[in-house]
C-alpha cells in the first residue's frame, strides 16, 4: 500500500526544480512582452529582451514565436477573446433598463482594455506598420460593429429608439469612438477624456446616438 501525502519523504536537498514545459516557456514570453511593453514601445524591444525575461534562450525563443510581432498577435487574441466573452455576457444577459444593459457592455469592453493598457497602445500603433495586427484587428471590430447594430436594429424593431442612420454605419462611428477616446485616455494624446469618465462619457454619447436622448 502507498503511503499517504503527509507520510511522503521530503525532498532531497539541491534536487534541481522540474524544468518548465513548452508551455509554461510560453507563458514566460507572453508575460515579459506585456511587462515591457508597459515601459517602452514593442520597436525598443528586442527578441533577445523576451527570451532573456523569460529565462530562456534566443533560439527557444523561435521554436514558440517567429517574431515578436507574433507575440502581439498572440496577446492580441487572448485580450481579443477576454474583451469578447465579457462584452457577449454584457449583451446576453436581460437588462433592467436600455441604459444598463449599454453601460454593462460600454463598460466591459472598456475595463478589459484598461485592464491591458499597454498592449492596447501597442496593437494601435503596430496598426500602421504590421498588415498582420491591421488584418486581425479588422476581424475584431467587424465582429464588435456587428453585435452592435444587431442590438440597435433590436432597440428600433421594438420602438424604443427612433430610425435612423443606418444601423451597421451607427455601430461603426460609434465603435471607432470608443477606440479612439481609449487610446486618447491610455496615452494622454490630447485632447484626452480622464480614464474614470471614458465609460459615463461614451455611455452618454452612444444613449443620445441611438435613442435621441436618455432612455427611460
Amino acid at each position: 500500500m502507498s503511503a499517504a501525502p503527509d507520510d511522503a519523504p521530503p525532498p532531497a536537498r539541491g534536487r534541481r526544480a522540474p524544468r518548465p514545459s513548452g508551455d509554461d516557456r510560453e507563458l514566460a514570453i507572453l508575460a515579459t512582452a506585456e511587462r515591457l511593453l508597459a515601459d517602452r514601445p514593442l520597436s525598443a524591444i528586442s527578441v533577445d529582451d523576451l527570451a532573456r525575461g523569460a529565462g530562456i534562450s534566443r533560439p527557444t525563443f523561435y521554436f514558440y514565436f517567429p517574431s515578436k510581432d507574433a507575440v502581439l498577435l498572440t496577446l492580441l487574441d487572448r485580450v481579443v477573446a477576454e474583451a469578447d466573452a465579457a462584452m457577449r455576457a454584457a449583451f446576453e444577459h436581460p437588462a433592467a433598463s436600455p441604459r444598463e444593459g449599454w453601460e454593462r457592455a460600454i463598460g466591459a469592453y472598456a475595463g478589459t482594455f484598461r485592464a491591458h493598457r499597454a498592449l492596447s497602445v501597442a496593437w494601435a500603433e503596430a496598426r500602421s506598420t504590421s498588415p498582420e495586427v491591421r488584418a486581425l484587428w479588422a476581424e475584431v471590430f467587424e465582429r464588435w460593429v456587428q453585435r452592435c447594430a444587431v442590438a440597435i436594429e433590436g432597440e428600433r424593431a421594438r420602438g424604443a429608439a427612433p430610425a435612423g442612420p443606418a444601423a451597421r454605419d451607427l455601430a461603426i462611428a460609434l465603435t471607432s469612438m470608443n477606440e479612439r477616446v481609449l487610446y486618447g485616455a491610455f496615452t494622454g494624446d490630447g485632447p484626452a477624456v480622464a480614464e474614470d469618465d471614458v465609460v459615463p462619457v461614451l455611455l452618454r454619447v452612444w444613449l443620445t446616438a441611438v435613442y435621441g436622448d436618455e432612455p427611460a
